[in-house]
């Protein structure tokens, strides 16, 4: 499966070989391929950027995952505790658990940053609170989600043009640039369905 640039970070459970799986996965900077075993069922949730879990740096996750140890049928271990496995219609609850044990953390002031809210500092400052929150810095953030966006518009059959007008990009072979760094695919590709697999249009879950 193609996996496509993220800005988020999320974690992931499925099974292989009959066997439970879960990891954390972290933002990525570029499109990759993914295993996907065959047969297999998965579950993700991805949290809103500036979300951060108490037990490990966004920063370290980048373009990178942590599989999660000792991950039973319906359970898993996570900072400190076990925790029911979710399925897609109850990853909403394992969140709200989430925050009501303090696992995830949140930066007020990338919060003020995400709003467009002046928070009094310095923009180096800003800058060097949202990296650590992220991973990511606020341009490579705001270059992935607008070419995300643009791929679903494609998807969605929109033609080229329109796209390209809509999002702000240059002309056609930037955008075209753009989606093979990213997305993996070219514009026509995505118009069509062609090229197989996408991890483009995950079901999500996120914190606020």
């Amino acid at each position: 499966m193609t996996s496509v640039a993220s800005e988020t970070w999320g974690l992931v459970f499925w099974h292989e070989g009959g066997m439970p799986q879960a990891a954390i996965v972290g933002p990525e900077t570029h499109t990759s391929v993914a295993p996907v075993p065959p047969e297999a069922h998965f579950v993700g949730i991805q949290f809103a950027v500036g979300t951060a879990l108490r037990i490990a740096t966004t920063t370290s996750l980048v373009d990178s995952g942590i599989p999660l140890p000792d991950v039973r049928s319906r359970s898993f271990w996570l900072d400190g505790r076990r925790w029911q496995t979710p399925g897609a219609d109850d990853a909403e609850l394992l969140v709200d658990h989430f925050v009501r044990r303090g696992v995830l953390v949140r930066d007020p002031v990338v919060t003020a940053a995400l709003r467009g809210d002046p928070s009094g500092l310095s923009p180096r400052t800003v800058e060097r609170r949202f990296r650590a929150a992220t991973g990511l810095t606020r341009g490579a953030v705001a270059q992935i989600e607008r070419v995300r966006a643009a791929a679903q518009m494609l998807a969605t059959g929109a033609a080229v043009h329109d796209v390209v007008d809509q999002f702000g990009y240059y002309d056609e072979p930037h955008l075209a640039r753009l989606l093979r760094r990213y997305v993996g695919r070219s514009a026509q590709q995505l118009r069509t369905g062609a090229g197989g697999p996408i991890a483009l249009d995950l079901d999500q879950c996120t914190t606020s």
